[in-house]
């Protein structure tokens, strides 16, 4: 089971150097892949409502940072972890991930999610309540974008005239995880996904929903042994020994990759990178 980095948005800072640093750091502990979380405002509490982050959480952008890491890296792949893709244009996400992917020599997977901040969304001008249907439309598009030479396209969410994305990926297309664990998004993933990548403990809830994924995979003709799974392990405290557990849990029920998802803050350069040792240390196998 492959173990993936990710990125310390909140914690990293602001010094180029640093986020240099800690990039190379995870190459060189030899994880596969660097994964970078995506918000693009902060928001307060309102209305009996309380954020998961606020505006005082900094959140680097998604896909200006995966350029960077690719320019500073080598051989560690990268993913966004994950992009809230409805709450974006669908035509500049196909070109902002081609551009990465180019730039990497290939090296990105394009992680993504609904997200649970309606507050982001009326920011952003986009619309809460069709969010999964968007999704779903959205991926058929940034495929064809990917892949075609001309894209011609009108769904209930887009409509295409024959347009491009040039340059196009070095991959054709780009790889598309998704994220989240409900019921919808369990069997969007399996009927459109190259994976699937939940914040779950590897416990029985977990092993019922890798059951339903599995069977809707086998539903949609799709072969379970050609699409990937990633547990993300959440985690609220400094805990080797859960988080080798939990790395554990998802080992046994078929995993193909972990990665370790710190909800506790790391105030300094050293102690981030001291997890990233300490988790590849206990979470190998």
């Amino acid at each position: 089971m492959l173990l993936n980095a990710l990125f310390p948005t909140r914690d990293i800072g602001s010094d180029p150097a640093k986020i240099r640093d800690w990039a190379q750091a995870a190459e060189d502990l030899g994880y596969a892949y660097i994964e970078v979380a995506d918000h693009v405002f902060g928001a307060t509490a309102r209305d009996g409502w309380s954020p998961l982050y606020n505006e005082t959480d900094p959140f680097h952008e998604t896909f200006v940072t995966l350029s960077f890491l690719a320019a500073v890296t080598k051989k560690i792949r990268l993913s966004s972890g994950v992009l809230i893709l409805p709450q974006r244009q669908t035509g500049v996400v196909a070109k902002q991930a081609a551009e990465v992917d180019l730039l990497s020599a290939g090296r990105l997977r394009l992680g993504i999610g609904v997200g649970w901040n309606h507050v982001e969304y009326a920011a952003l001008g986009t619309e809460w309540a069709t969010r999964g249907r968007r999704q779903a439309e959205q991926v058929e598009v940034l495929r064809r974008l990917w892949t075609e030479d001309l894209v011609t396209y009108k769904g209930r969410f887009h409509e295409l005239q024959s347009v491009n994305i040039v340059p196009p990926p070095a991959q054709r297309p780009i790889p598309i995880w998704f994220g989240g664990s409900s019921d919808a998004v369990v069997k969007r993933a399996a009927r459109l996904g190259d994976g699937w990548m939940p914040i779950m403990a590897p416990d029985d809830e977990g092993a019922a929903k890798l059951a339903t994924l599995r069977q809707h995979l086998k539903t949609f003709g799709r072969d379970p042994a050609k699409f990937g799974i990633e547990g993300w392990l959440r985690t609220h405290e400094a805990d080797p020994q859960r988080w080798a557990e939990a790395a554990d849990g998802w080992r046994k029920l078929g995993a193909d990759m972990a990665m370790l998802y710190p909800m506790y803050r790391m105030a300094t350069f050293d102690e981030q990178v001291e997890t990233l040792r300490r988790f590849k240390d206990v979470a190998a196998g």
